[in-house]
């Protein structure tokens, strides 16, 4: 699993993790944020691996779900940007302002 995929799970878990059953943030929060490998987990639940791995898969597609119609992550990446381009402002009035109005539409 890359470093891209896991940070990018870590920020859907955080923005999304409420519309998650128990079992579903359980899981998601051992394997994602505690690394625990899916036989750890499944250990601990008394399941099988392939259960794990699967409610992992399903909750891992949900949150894509939730993120394609509800942006949230983002939203949250471009208010990111928009920040760090107004922190190296100075003297620029002009692009302040547009940054802020984006800034502003965002929500």
């Amino acid at each position: 699993m890359t470093l891209e995929k896991t940070t990018r799970m870590n920020y859907l878990f955080d923005f999304y993790q409420s519309l998650l059953t128990s079992k579903q943030k359980s899981y998601m929060s051992l394997y994602y944020l505690d690394d625990f490998s899916l036989g750890e987990i499944a250990e601990e639940y008394h399941v099988s691996r392939q259960a794990v791995y699967d409610n992992i898969k399903r909750t891992e597609a949900m949150l894509e779900q939730y993120e394609e119609k509800l942006l949230l992550f983002k939203k949250f990446q471009e208010r990111k940007k928009i920040f760090e381009q107004l922190r190296k402002l100075t003297a620029d009035q002009t692009e302040t302002v547009r940054l802020i109005d984006a800034l502003e539409k965002l929500d």
